[in-house]
C-alpha cells in the first residue's frame, strides 16, 4: 500500500514538473520573439552599419543634398521640404506604423485613400515620433497629400498650423552630428551668420552615394518588385527632392548616362499598377503619386 501512494505521489510529482518546464519553454519563446521583434526594427536598414552610422530615408535624403565643405543644401532647392516631409511617411510606413485605408469595392485611388496609424509604438527617433503623434490624434484621418502639406506647413487653414514640423533640417542635422556624421559650424554671410553643418566623416557619405549608383548599375535587377524597399524607396524620394543628380555626379559619362536612364525607368512607373502588385508598399507609392501628380 506504501509503494503503491509512493508511486502515484512520484508520478504527480513528474507531471507537475513537466507542466512547469513546458510552461517555462513557452515563456522563454514568448520573450524570444519579443526580442527577435525589436531587434528587427532596430536592424531594418543599413545591417551592415553600426548602430551609430544607421540614418533614417529623412537623413540620408538630406546627406545627399548637403554641400560637402559649405555644409547647407543648395538655396535653390525648393522642394527638399516637402520631400523629406515624405521621406517621414515612408519611413514611417517601413517600420509598420502607417498604412493606407482599405481600397475597398470601388478601389480608392492612392491619393484619395486615408493615412491610418497601424502601430504608435515609438520609433526612437523624435521627428519620426512627432508625425506619428499627429497622425494618430487626427480624426478624421487625412489623405498622403495633405500630411505632406501640412507637415510642411504648406496649409491655408490657420487651425491646421500646428501640425507643422519646424526646423527639419537641422534637426536631422543635429542627428548626422550626434552620428558622428556631420560637425557644426558658424559662418558668416555678410548680413547674418548661419549655423552649418560642414561634412566630416566622408566614409559614410561615400557609402551611401556608392549605394545609390549600385542600385542602378552593378546592382540593377530591371524590376522594382525585386528591388529592396529601402533603396528604392530613396532613389525616388532623392529624386523629389532634387537632390539625386548629386549622387551621379561622380561618375563617368557613360555610366552616368545608363544609370539616369534606368532611374526614368522607375520614374516612369505607374504608381496605381505598382501598388497593386503582391508585397508592394501602398503608401510608398502613393507618396511617389502625391510628387509626380
Amino acid at each position: 500500500m506504501t509503494s503503491l501512494a509512493q508511486r502515484t505521489s512520484g508520478l504527480v510529482q513528474r507531471r507537475t514538473e513537466a507542466i512547469r518546464s513546458a510552461a517555462a519553454d513557452k515563456e522563454r519563446e514568448s520573450g524570444g520573439e519579443e526580442d527577435d521583434a525589436r531587434r528587427g526594427d532596430e536592424e531594418e536598414d543599413d545591417k551592415g552599419d553600426s548602430k551609430e552610422t544607421r540614418l533614417t530615408l529623412m537623413e540620408e535624403v538630406l546627406l545627399l543634398g548637403l554641400k560637402d565643405r559649405e555644409g547647407y543644401t543648395s538655396f535653390w532647392n525648393d522642394c527638399i521640404s516637402s520631400g523629406l516631409r515624405g521621406c517621414m511617411l515612408v519611413e514611417l510606413a517601413l517600420r509598420g506604423r502607417l498604412q493606407l485605408e482599405a481600397c475597398g469595392v470601388r478601389r480608392k485611388s492612392l491619393l484619395s485613400r486615408k493615412v491610418i496609424c497601424k502601430s504608435d509604438a515609438p520609433t526612437g527617433d523624435v521627428l519620426l515620433d512627432e508625425a506619428l503623434k499627429h497622425i494618430k490624434e487626427t480624426q478624421p484621418p487625412e489623405t498622403v497629400q495633405s500630411w505632406i502639406e501640412l507637415l510642411s506647413g504648406e496649409t491655408w487653414n490657420p487651425l491646421k498650423l500646428h501640425y507643422q514640423l519646424r526646423n527639419v533640417r537641422e534637426r536631422l542635422a543635429k542627428n548626422l552630428v550626434e552620428k558622428g556624421v556631420l560637425t557644426t559650424e558658424k559662418q558668416n554671410f555678410l548680413l547674418f551668420d548661419m549655423t552649418t553643418h560642414p561634412l566630416t566623416n566622408n566614409t559614410i557619405k561615400q557609402r551611401l552615394v556608392k549605394k545609390v549608383q549600385d542600385s542602378v548599375l552593378e546592382k540593377w535587377v530591371n524590376d522594382p518588385h525585386r528591388m529592396d524597399k529601402r533603396i528604392l524607396a530613396l532613389i525616388l524620394l532623392a529624386h523629389s527632392s532634387d537632390v539625386l543628380e548629386n549622387a551621379f555626379a561622380p561618375l563617368q559619362d557613360d555610366q552616368y548616362d545608363l544609370g539616369m536612364k534606368r532611374v526614368h525607368t522607375l520614374l516612369e512607373l505607374e504608381p496605381e499598377k505598382e501598388s497593386a502588385k503582391p508585397n508592394a508598399n501602398e503608401l510608398m507609392w502613393a507618396v511617389v503619386a502625391a510628387f509626380t501628380k
